[in-house]
């Protein structure tokens, strides 16, 4: 068989100079509305050199409905279904919160057996944000089946919202003066079912994302938050305990009857990555679900007989004066203002939410990172929209 011969041409040797820079073009990206892992109408605007984020600029307000305006046009008892649509995922709390500032203004005493009620139904409400939380962030990083699976659990708690009050997601339960429904012995037996269903899912959660090798990976040591940084921009809430502050009002100003209830505050601990990177955050919430249980079981043991409201009259009016009160919700520290001239309608209104303040470091978060960890960055902050533009 006859051979082949090849002729190899040797290329000339080509003088590289690799001490000057090379020249790069910057490239503007729009990350959402339309994005699915920009968890709502929010817009980011990324300048990016190559893969690398320069900076993330976030665009707000395409969810502002004046909330804050109809609050000095209605009577402080019709404001309250508009809390609902702040946070959306948490409108429990939103209510409670409402509820709390407008009974401290007007110096009223609620049941005891409302004020249990009342944090029953917040830590279920925490649960359920959570559950949605994890879900969307798991779904964020490519995980599938955690999002069904946190959805299962959550809708043997909208059963029991339906039970208490007929709705699912805008409840509108608490109201000034204590609840619009009292709980039934079924209802309370229907809950303690559904905790001792619920606590060993939260392993499940574990081994199926938490310590999950690909999911640390894109977590982990991503989007680290250091204390100083969180506290400069007055981050609250899961955010601010992932960095390893242990702040959390149910604790350090008690309200309800939180202060005669036995709880731990999660704080994160770098045990995966760096102290306040994205995966502390996501861990702090699920560590939090384990507390709502503690204290879940320890409120439904204790919840004393009574009325679950004090009768107000139909017209119902506060003195002059303003004030503004905090209350621990889902994403961190929700606070409402009001100042009354006299008279059944408020003069000012003004609400506090945790996302968009937690929203606010995201630039910084953001800064040098690469375009693909955004939406793990963004997801561990766990913001809800209709709370941030408002």
């Amino acid at each position: 068989m006859p051979t082949i011969e090849r002729n190899f041409i040797t290329p000339p040797d080509i003088d590289v100079d690799t001490t000057s820079d090379v020249a790069t073009e910057e490239m503007l990206v729009n990350m959402g509305p339309q994005h699915p892992s920009t968890h709502g109408v929010l817009r980011l605007v990324l300048r990016t050199d190559g893969e690398m984020v320069l900076e993330a600029v976030p665009h707000i307000g395409y969810l502002h409905r004046c909330a804050e305006k109809i609050g000095e046009n209605l009577a402080y008892f019709q404001y309250v279904p508009y809390t609902d649509r702040m946070d959306y995922l948490a409108g429990m709390n939103n209510n409670v919160g409402w509820c709390l500032t407008v009974e401290k203004l007007a110096k009223l005493e609620i049941p005891r057996r409302a004020q249990y009620i009342r944090v029953i139904m917040c830590e279920l409400n925490r649960i359920a944000s959570h559950l949605v939380s994890m879900g969307a962030y798991g779904m964020d990083m490519g995980a599938f089946t955690p999002f069904l699976y946190a959805f299962r659990e959550r809708e043997f708690i909208l059963d029991l919202f339906e039970a208490a009050c007929g709705a699912r997601l805008t409840y509108s339960y608490a109201t000034i003066g204590g609840l619009t429904h009292d709980l039934t012995p079924q209802w309370i037996e229907k809950c303690r079912e559904f905790l001792d269903y619920f606590e060993p899912k939260i392993t499940e959660y574990d081994q199926l994302l938490s310590f999950n090798h690909i999911f640390v990976k894109r977590t982990a040591n991503i989007g680290i938050l250091p204390k100083d940084l969180a506290l400069s921009y007055c981050i609250t809430g899961p955010m601010l305990r992932g960095s390893g502050i242990p702040w959390d009002l149910r604790r350090k100003k008690p309200y309800l009857v939180y202060d005669e209830l036995e709880f731990d505050i999660p704080v994160g601990d770098g045990r995966i990555g760096s102290l306040g990177d994205a995966w502390d955050r996501y861990f702090v919430r699920i560590q939090e679900m384990r507390q709502s249980i503690r204290i879940l079981r320890q409120a439904l043991d204790r919840i004393p007989g009574g009325q679950h409201r004090i009768a107000l009259p139909r017209v119902f009016k506060i003195p002059p004066g303003e004030i503004y009160m905090e209350t621990e919700g889902a994403r961190g520290q929700l606070g409402f203002y009001i100042e009354s001239h006299g008279g059944p309608i408020p003069y000012r209104v003004k609400a506090r939410g945790p996302s968009f303040c937690n929203l606010s470091i995201a630039h910084e978060l953001c800064r040098d990172c690469l375009l693909a960890d955004v939406p793990a960055i963004i997801g561990s902050i766990d913001i809800v929209m209709g709370e941030t533009d408002r």
